[in-house]
């Protein structure tokens, strides 16, 4: 009976405690939302994909005719002196010359060797590059305060094995105290018991700064105040599904960074196109309408006045710049190479990456059931460990290492299931499919 209480005691602390975490929870979906809306630098990747947006058009491109209005007004005050050719000569004292032009111009490169298709195609291609871009941003903020969210979750579970097993140590100096007072025990029992206690509560003390300033830590992150209070999920529960053939095929499709390096392999395709485009000429039309007047104090011509129309075409072909159309031209398809190179590295890279992810993941979710087993065995062998030093019939120590064990299986447990909850979340995350 008395242990069937002391049972029952256990686990109404540890549900009590549990109960006193769920009240205004933040979860993960909801952490999510707001980091989205908020996060400084998920903001700056989606200014930068507008700027790439905003870019991506024809004029741009230099696809479209280039219209410019000009006006020129030029006034001069001179003093003359003219000799004509019968003789007679001429005078005069700031002799005022004016002349107004103004008008309205058109200039349109109609062929330049393709370099504006293909300067257009880039400007598309830069845009996918910030999509891409944009959402490795989103996927690293969303892991990190994915990470950081089940930290907080673990560092809660540690909280209340901490807080049932302080209970059970004050419970323990009591009765330790009540043996002395009827001299069943010893002063060193008590003492032990008292260093035990505060013991207990250091470590209580210190797990509560690391979860404090975890949350301080996920406030940062989200862009909120950094003072607001919440309280996190009561347990993790990890994906144990995950497919490495699947997550494979997933990472070679969907994986932002890699889908980055193949965008920026087309970005040097069309670079060198936009080079090789130089060997062709450009040819252009000129078009305008222009007005002219001019007043002159002396000559033949005293004022005239000029509008109308003009137009017609040009072109240009570079004929020799000292080689470096050749030089560009081979730069440009090293280049190129080096972005074969760059995504052959990736690929590389992500399949390792994955490939040793996975089996991090499956270590953790063995390691998982196995500290659950043995966080089971503790919790029943302190259970019996407190019945029995409740009627006196085992030491200090025996009852010092089980309640002991019991705090370590229950962090070891809570960590690996932390462990296994980070190598799901990076497994999805290089897959390109975390759930946001």
């Amino acid at each position: 009976m008395a242990l069937k209480k002391s049972t029952n005691l256990l686990f109404f602390l540890i549900g009590g405690i549990l109960c006193g975490f769920s009240q205004e929870v933040l979860n993960v979906e909801e952490a999510i939302k707001i980091a989205l809306e908020n996060n400084y630098q998920i903001k700056t990747a989606r200014n930068d994909l507008k700027i790439d947006s905003l870019g991506s058009t024809v004029g741009q491109a230099g696809m479209l005719p280039q219209v410019s209005a000009s006006v020129a007004d030029d006034r001069s005050t001179q003093n003359i002196t003219q000799v004509r050719s019968n003789g007679d000569e001429i005078v005069m004292d700031n002799a005022e010359n004016k002349s107004l032009t103004y008008g309205v111009d058109l200039e349109w490169t109609i062929f330049d060797g393709l370099r504006m298709f293909a300067n257009r195609e880039q400007l598309k291609q830069n845009e996918k590059l910030g999509a891409a871009e944009l959402k490795q941003t989103i996927l690293d903020k969303v892991g990190e305060i994915m990470t950081t969210y089940y930290d907080l979750v673990q560092q809660q579970q540690q909280l209340s094995a901490l807080d049932s097993t302080l209970t059970i140590s004050e419970q323990r100096v009591e009765l330790a105290q009540n043996r002395f007072t009827i001299g069943k025990a010893s002063k060193l029992e008590v003492l032990n018991a008292q260093v035990d206690l505060n013991t207990d509560r250091t470590l209580m003390q210190r797990q509560m700064e690391t979860y404090t300033n975890t949350k301080i830590l996920l406030n940062e992150q989200l862009a909120r105040d950094i003072k607001i209070d919440f309280k996190v999920i009561p347990e993790i529960f990890v994906d144990q599904n995950l497919n490495l053939d699947e997550l494979e095929v997933q990472v070679a499709e969907e994986n932002p960074i890699l889908e980055a390096e193949k965008i920026n392999k087309r970005i040097s395709e069309l670079q060198l196109k936009q080079i090789k485009a130089a060997r062709y000429p450009t040819v252009y039309v000129v078009s305008g309408y222009n007005v002219r007047t001019t007043e002159n104090s002396v000559g033949f011509t005293t004022s005239s006045e000029a509008q109308g129309f003009n137009y017609g075409f040009g072109a240009r072909l570079n004929l020799f710049d000292g080689f470096n159309q050749n030089r560009n031209e081979k730069m440009g398809k090293v280049a190129l190479e080096n972005a074969q190179i760059s995504i052959a590295q990736q690929e590389q890279a992500l399949a390792s990456l994955v490939n040793t992810t996975y089996q991090t993941y499956l270590t953790n979710i063995s390691l998982m059931e196995l500290e659950k087993t043995n966080e089971e065995i503790a919790r029943e062998n302190l259970e019996i460990t407190v019945e029995k030093y409740r009627i006196g019939i085992i030491p200090t120590i025996e009852f010092r290492t089980a309640q002991l064990n019991y705090i370590n299986a229950s962090v070891r447990l809570s960590n690996a299931k932390y462990q296994a909850k980070v190598s799901e979340i990076l497994l999805k995350q290089l897959a390109g499919n975390l759930e946001i």
